[in-house]
């Protein structure tokens, strides 16, 4: 087992700059979280307090509350600090409810699906 180096620790010292700061998480599956970082550690497990997936589907938007909310490392593509003196979501975006982000969600994943499906049922004409 080998201790960690200069470059581990660097790691470190980095994420330590954003300890109780607002955060943006973007994880693998494509969720965006937002949280107060109150925790991590060297393989960049972060805990994330008062956390929130923000959903967004074209020009409507939610918040949906998780409360305290820990993140594997091997999830995490990008934690980036939020500039709190900006606004957060451009003016042209609606907030809505949860179940309304929902139904918009499934819509659009209902109309990808179609697309994909119409796209496999004519591979059989070839328009090239």
């Amino acid at each position: 087992m080998s201790w960690a180096g200069p470059e581990d620790i660097f790691l470190s010292t980095s994420l330590a700059s954003y300890l109780d700061k607002k955060l943006l998480v973007l994880l693998r599956d494509g969720r965006k979280l937002l949280g107060v970082l109150r925790s991590f550690d060297q393989f960049a497990n972060v805990v994330l307090e008062g956390a929130c997936e923000r959903v967004i589907v074209g020009d409507l938007y939610s918040d949906i509350p998780l409360g305290l909310y820990v993140i594997r490392g091997e999830n995490v593509v990008l934690i980036g600090e939020l500039d709190l003196e900006r606004e957060e979501i451009p003016a042209h975006m609606i907030c809505v409810s949860v179940a309304e982000i929902r139904r918009a969600q499934k819509a659009e994943r209902d109309a990808t699906d179609l697309k994909g499906s119409m796209r496999k049922r004519m591979e059989f004409l070839d328009l090239d």
